[in-house]
């Protein structure tokens, strides 16, 4: 069985075997106080602390943040009103089986995640139907524990929360004038899926923009894993803040949507997504440059993103070096796989051991980190599908996939396959910041792209911030943004080189009381 399988770890939950065990004892009843459509039931539990301890506001599990506790999953067709289901040892689950979880109190919460979407979310999303967080004991005594699926999450537009709105009247009416939602369907898209696709995003503008005809430099940014509209609305903000205070330089930020089914499509022309860079660089930004007062030029037209984000913007600079004047990016997802996760997929015998892939692969069968790259690194399958780079359960590697993403998709390979020719064009574009101490071990990756721009006799920034994460990386004392500053203020003065506008520098330190 598979749950057999999934090997047990050294993890808060202490997974155990104990001669008592029983399959039948170890069950949750999960009920539908209403009738449900399909989706992926989910069971969450984490230890609980002494008696009378206040319970938590939710239960989860993630490969980033709560990757110690326990999930377990199974596709359901629906359940109707007052019908209930059960999730025992059989089900597939993670870190191992629902029987072998140490006895003790446990907080639990069962999820239904209706449009499959958990395992790129991180948590349960608008539509979702939850239970309350509850303590139990397992294995159980006595009657089997019932959890009731009795919330919908709510859906929020921008600048909303479950308190209301997240801004004052007179603050959203600014943010109204300056923010700009857009929604543009793209026709290489909509051709590739049979259907309409819509891109979306928002534009900011700065405060003179609606005063005169003057014209500004233009950023294109796109977010990281996990996120999506939401996230990039908190970054509009901010962006528009900093500009009033001055902290930024006035220019059009685009910031855009990259978040699909299948986890980030990194703007990148793949079997699986469809045609992203494509309809990016030959239909949005044309169509979105004709009806703001951008520069126009690729001298002012610059591209900014970290993580998953700065992986698309590395391949859309490397891609297109005439079209952009250069990417400011930050952590960005692997570029050499022969540093995949610390392993080298090219070998023969190669084997990925990743407790990520094995979590994701119990949250959803598609969305997680592993299926997101997968989606637009692998070949389409017999399925139709992407073709899985290793065994989520084994870890061993698919030679011929491995062999398709080093040949087509690892950047480092493409650096010295391109910029000989097309040096003009790349010379002095790329900057790239990592932490030196990058829990994804992509400042690895960093130095492979280094070491390849530098094989070609290429000019690229390439900076190692010591002591600095993936999560930590653009915060600098008081300024949560620093990073942000100070690569905007270097596109600025890339496109405004007489510019009397000049960068202010770091937050003053607070305070000490």
């Amino acid at each position: 069985m598979v749950r057999r399988l999934l090997t047990s770890v050294a993890l808060g939950l202490a997974l155990t075997s104990p001669a008592w065990a029983q399959e039948a004892r170890s069950r949750v009843e999960i009920e539908a106080l209403d009738a449900t459509g399909p989706g992926r039931l989910l069971l969450f539990a984490e230890r609980a602390g002494a008696p009378g301890a206040e319970a938590p506001q939710a239960v989860s599990a993630d490969p980033f943040f709560k990757k110690d506790n326990f999930v377990a999953a199974r596709e359901i067709p629906g359940l109707s009103a007052g019908a209930r289901t059960g999730v025992d040892g059989d089900d597939l689950a993670y870190p191992g089986s629902m029987a072998d979880l140490a006895p003790g109190d446990y907080w639990v919460q069962a999820v239904l995640d209706r449009d499959h979407n958990y395992a790129y979310r991180g948590g349960p999303d608008g539509g979702d139907l939850i239970s309350p967080v509850t303590r139990i004991s397992l294995p159980g005594t006595g009657d089997t524990p019932i959890l009731r699926l009795s919330e919908t999450v709510p859906e929020y537009g921008l600048w909303e929360s479950a308190r209301g709105p997240i801004m004052s009247a007179e603050d959203r009416a600014i943010v109204d004038a300056r923010i700009k939602p857009f929604e543009f369907i793209s026709p290489a898209l909509s051709a590739f899926q049979g259907r309409p696709v819509t891109m979306r995003g928002l534009v900011v503008t700065p405060e003179a923009y609606d005063g005169g005809d003057e014209r500004y430099p233009v950023v294109y940014f796109t977010h990281g894993f996990t996120a999506g509209m939401t996230s990039l609305s908190d970054s509009a903000v901010g962006i528009l803040t900093a500009t009033h205070a001055g902290r930024l330089p006035p220019m059009i930020w685009v910031l855009l949507d990259q978040s699909g089914p299948f986890g980030t499509h990194e703007f990148a022309d793949s079997v699986n997504n469809g045609p992203w860079e494509t309809a990016l660089t030959r239909e949005l930004i044309p169509d979105l440059e004709s009806r703001y007062r951008v520069d126009g030029g690729p001298a002012s037209r610059f591209l900014m993103g970290h993580s998953s984000g700065g992986w698309a913007m590395l391949w859309l600079q490397v891609n297109y070096p005439a079209t952009f004047g250069g990417a400011w990016i930050s952590a960005p997802d692997i570029t050499d796989f022969t540093d995949f996760e610390g392993v080298d997929i090219t070998q023969p015998d190669a084997r990925v051991i990743s407790e990520m892939g094995r979590m994701e692969a119990v949250l959803g069968d598609y969305g997680g980190q592993a299926s997101s790259f997968e989606a637009v690194f692998s070949p389409r399958g017999d399925n139709g599908l992407p073709m899985p780079l290793y065994d989520r359960l084994t870890g061993e590697v698919d030679p011929a996939v491995a062999r398709h993403w080093r040949e087509n998709w690892d950047v480092s390979q493409l650096v010295r396959r391109q910029w000989p020719a097309q040096g003009r064009d790349l010379d002095d574009k790329l900057h790239v910041w990592v932490g030196a101490a990058d829990q994804f071990g992509l400042d690895r990756s960093v130095r492979h792209l280094q070491t390849a721009v530098e094989a070609v006799g290429g000019r690229a920034d390439f900076t190692y911030l010591a002591g600095k994460g993936h999560f930590d990386l653009y915060a600098d004392g008081a300024e949560r943004q620093a990073l942000r500053r100070v690569m905007a203020w270097q596109m600025w003065r890339r496109a405004r080189p007489d510019s009397p506008l000049n960068d202010p520098g770091p937050l003053p330190a607070a305070p000490a009381h």
